[in-house]
């Protein structure tokens, strides 16, 4: 097994190579498979077909039906089946397809992977990666387009990345293979045609270390996954009235890096979380109770929580773009905090 040094937790300031969210996935894989013979890939339809959003595209070709592997449409048998291979030695990547599918594996995911490594007191390890395709604006209604990273981050043993673009996409996908413990990687569906700079050689993201995508001094907006492209754009719609917001990526939101996110508080004074889950019981709600623990002097305003509204994820196009946040959304947040202060 080849050592690579882990890249920094920010991309390259300059790159010609850009490639889109999908096909950044699918280097890292294929180069973590490369790495590592003992890596390979089980799912529906990973092999054959290449997968459903096309992430497992020619890794059959080269690495062939032992390391591909097609199974049945059973995610509890798969999930299964990754445990075991994990808790012998091998490096299994499972393909969930949609997230919304883990309610039917919970019991694997939640019982065996994650508690596996303390049941037995440390004497082996599930160095399992589950991989899923998350969220809304597809329409593809209320059963294949959640954002549940809030059931899992919740679990004690089980790691959760949210890439946020392409160059993450990568080196979290690379990261989460090297761990030693289950992670899951949800892959955000409407980002996977989205285009970033990605460096060809492997490298993977420390997990655990959020990242700073914008510098700014007014408002910190700690954004998850697809909403962090979101939150740039606001910035550039609010810098042009003269609001400087910084932007934070979480990247792994368990374990979360709540230090970045305070030291930014406490530079700003404000702090709006944004995530397209629903708000209710999310993830925006634990980052807001850890960051007025840390950083409750310093705020100027309370803290303010975008997500999407109780409701399953709607069909109708016109009514799931009103459903999931958006730039508009985060920039009248950030305005709202400024007012109040």
């Amino acid at each position: 097994m080849t050592t690579i040094t882990e890249a920094p937790t920010a991309a390259p300031d300059a790159t010609d190579r850009k490639l889109t969210y999908v096909k950044a996935f699918n280097e890292g894989l294929a180069q973590a498979m490369r790495e590592d013979e003992n890596v390979f890939v089980a799912g529906e339809d990973v092999a054959g077909y290449g997968g459903v959003f096309r992430m497992f595209d020619n890794l059959l070709d080269e690495f062939g039906p032992r390391r591909m592997i097609d199974t049945p449409i059973s995610e509890a048998a798969l999930v299964g089946l990754g445990v075991g291979a994990a808790a012998r030695g091998l490096r299994p990547v499972v393909d969930l397809m949609f997230m919304d599918f883990i309610g039917v594996c919970l019991d694997q995911i939640v019982n065996q992977a994650a508690k596996m490594k303390y049941m037995f007191g440390g004497g082996l390890s599930v160095p399992l990666t589950i991989t899923t395709a998350s969220g809304a604006g597809l329409g593809a209604a209320a059963q294949h387009s959640q954002s549940l990273e809030a059931w899992l981050a919740h679990v004690p043993g089980l790691k959760v990345v949210m890439p946020s673009d392409a160059y993450t996409a990568k080196g979290l996908t690379v990261s989460a293979i090297r761990d030693d413990n289950p992670v899951v990687v949800m892959l955000n569906k409407v980002l996977l045609g989205s285009k970033g700079e990605v460096p060809e050689p492997i490298y993977g993201i420390p997990l655990g270390q959020a990242h700073t995508a914008r510098q700014g001094s007014d408002v910190t907006v700690i954004a998850l996954g697809r909403m962090v492209g979101e939150a740039l754009a606001a910035a550039d719609e609010l810098a042009a009235e003269g609001i400087e917001i910084e932007v934070i990526d979480p990247r792994t939101v368990q374990p979360l890096d709540t230090e970045t996110m305070i030291a930014s508080v406490r530079r700003t004074n404000r702090a709006l979380v944004v995530h397209e889950a629903v708000t209710f019981g999310g993830l925006g709600a634990e980052i807001a109770a850890q960051i007025q623990d840390a950083a409750f002097d310093y705020l100027d305003a309370p803290i303010l929580r975008i997500g999407a509204p109780f409701s399953p994820v709607p069909f109708s196009p016109v009514l799931e773009k009103a459903y999931v946040p958006d730039r508009g959304r985060i920039a009248q947040g950030c305005r709202r905090l400024l007012e109040r202060s």
